[in-house]
């Protein structure tokens, strides 16, 4: 689990990377191409893939992943990688209410603590470099971010209820199939052919993308929620840390400030949840 919390993180660094040149929804669009070729290529993969009941819950999955991812990568090209990694990683908090909406997981009250923690700090890191004309002071990229941890959220709930019926497989491919279907318009109209030095922060996007989502896979064999959401914070903690020694980005007092409550609250609410539902279903996962 710490191996693909840092893949996670590595990821999005490469794609910030990529993005240097190559529009974001263009990487988000090659990381799902390649993603897709797994399960293409390999026939016990592919027949697994082509194995499912709930068409509905991967649809589901799949267009509420690609939206996710799409917002995310267009996030990392326009503002610093750490702060759209942060905000990404926000998505427990909305798994966690549409759990309870959509899917009839308990809660507690007690989940009322941690939130308002993590959306504080979240108002603080989006706030922390207002420019002229943000939203209540916060950019739009920001505002892109926080949309892509609801649309992640989203996705992680539909994965949770697929997963009781369907194959890690058929799970993985309809994310990789629909992702690719929502990025493709947007990726296609402003294609831009890659040089062949951007092909490796390409390639090195999708294949940190694959190792994470396995190990994370792996691991959830063993792992029970809370160490598991607890662990996934590593890819915050990678993004931000690869942005300042290798990219010049900064953190301020402020945004590292909220960074310190969203993280934390984000735990919060992953351990006061998952105490209410059976380890093997508590899938905390970025996009």
């Amino acid at each position: 689990m710490v191996a693909a919390a840092t893949l996670f993180g590595a990821m999005a660094f490469a794609a910030k990377l990529a993005s240097a040149r190559i529009p974001g929804p263009q990487v988000a669009f090659v990381r799902f191409a390649i993603g897709l070729l797994p399960p293409l290529l390999v026939p016990s993969y592919r027949r697994a893939a082509l194995t499912f009941q709930r068409f509905d819950l991967l649809l589901y999955r799949g267009l509420f992943g690609g939206m996710a991812v799409l917002l995310y990568f267009m996030a990392i090209e326009k503002i610093d990688v750490g702060v759209a990694t942060l905000l990404n990683y926000t998505s427990p908090l909305w798994s966690g209410i549409f759990s309870l909406l959509f899917i009839g997981e308990r809660t507690t009250l007690r989940v009322l603590i941690p939130v308002p923690v993590a959306l504080f700090g979240v108002w603080l890191v989006a706030g922390a470099h207002t420019r002229p004309g943000d939203i209540l002071g916060i950019g739009r990229w920001e505002l892109a971010a926080m949309a892509s941890a609801l649309c992640s959220g989203a996705a992680v709930t539909a994965m949770r209820a697929a997963r009781r019926g369907e194959n890690s497989w058929a799970v993985y491919a309809s994310f990789c199939l629909f992702g690719l279907l929502v990025t493709a318009p947007p990726a296609l109209a402003n294609w831009r052919t890659p040089a062949a030095a951007d092909w490796i922060p390409l390639a090195a996007t999708a294949l940190f993308s694959i190792g994470a989502q396995l190990l994370l896979t792996h691991s959830l064999r063993w792992l029970d929620a809370m160490t598991v959401g607890v662990i996934s914070q590593i890819g915050v903690v990678v993004a931000m840390g690869l942005g300042v020694a290798l990219l010049g980005e900064t953190i301020n007092t402020a945004a590292a400030i909220g960074s310190i409550l969203t993280i934390g609250g984000v735990v919060g609410v992953v351990y006061i949840t998952s105490l209410a539902r059976p380890a093997a279903e508590s899938l905390v996962a970025p996009e």
